[in-house]
């Protein structure tokens, strides 16, 4: 009796589950036919490592100075050289990612929840409330978003975490737009309506039944503005907004090499060349992610 009970629930699970798993290996299926995905994944994955083992990977301390050895280029003991202090540039380097999957983590905590409630009330709720929400969606969206942040940096102040606030307050609307939008769409459903003929409230509606039909478009946008905001954070620390000095922050690694461009070009070459690599590989994840998603695509590879 209890080994049939098993069975059941064992049947039951795999039922239940089946289209989930589906999913899950066409996606994988999906993400081996686009080589471009594949090679972005592969280097976050990289980057990722990099960040959370960086004190076994860098060979030296990225804050220790060595006044003698300044501007040494590129050699078997410091493989891209040093800095205008002597500093080791791939140790600086190496930390210099865990600061930019810090940033991108911290903005994205803060933008995704607060964007996705504001969206979901306006949109569910609509009225007055959706004016208020969606005309200050419009203000923060009237201006370019690096200006933006620049100018709220500037308000709060040169740091890290300020850095990090001023990015969160400039992309939140993005997320409020989309999350409106797919809850218009979805609110006005069948089982929606099913939904509240039972007597069930808004909030348990919003939560369990509109949050998670909007999740996937959300998170997808997200993946989308990952390198944007690795850029944005580094734009800022190389205007002395962001990251202070001696933060191995890539951003700020170039503007204080900018001046020996010329003659020690791998001063700010290198640093340069990690955010470049960086953002490219959220862009082509981010790109990957997006076609994955769209259900043309997916008949297309079936």
């Amino acid at each position: 009796m209890n080994s049939n009970n098993l069975h059941k629930k064992l049947d039951s699970w795999k039922k239940k589950h089946s289209s989930e798993i589906s999913d899950i290996k066409e996606s994988l299926f999906l993400i081996k036919r686009s080589p471009l995905t594949t090679i972005g994944l592969i280097i976050i994955l990289l980057l990722v490592c990099v960040a959370i083992f960086a004190p076994i990977i860098a060979p030296y301390n990225p804050l220790e100075m060595h006044l003698d050895n300044r501007l040494s280029s590129p050699s078997k003991e410091h493989l891209l050289g040093t800095d205008e202090l002597g500093r080791d540039i791939l140790s600086r380097i190496i930390y210099g990612a865990g600061v930019a999957l810090k940033i991108m983590l911290i903005v994205l905590a803060i933008d995704l929840p607060l964007g996705i409630l504001l969206g979901l009330i306006a949109g569910y709720f609509g009225g007055w409330i959706d004016e208020i929400i969606m005309r200050m969606a419009d203000i923060f969206m009237a201006f370019p978003r690096l200006v933006l942040a620049m100018a709220i940096g500037t308000a709060l102040g040169p740091s890290l975490r300020n850095t990090m606030i001023a990015i969160a307050l400039t992309m939140w609307p993005v997320y409020a737009r989309l999350a409106r939008g797919q809850t218009l769409s979805i609110k006005e459903r069948t089982f929606i309506e099913a939904e509240r003929a039972l007597g069930s409230s808004n909030l348990k509606i919003i939560i369990f039944n509109i949050l998670p039909l909007c999740f996937s478009t959300l998170i997808v946008r997200a993946t989308l503005d990952m390198g944007n905001i690795i850029r944005i954070a580094a734009g800022m620390s190389f205007l002395g907004l962001g990251a202070q000095p001696p933060t191995p922050d890539w951003g700020l690694m170039i503007s204080s090499g900018r001046n020996f461009l010329i003659n020690q070009w791998w001063v700010p070459t290198f640093p340069g060349f990690a955010i470049l690599l960086t953002v490219f590989a959220f862009n082509l994840l981010g790109d990957g992610i997006r076609d994955i998603s769209d259900p043309h695509l997916r008949r297309g590879q079936g």
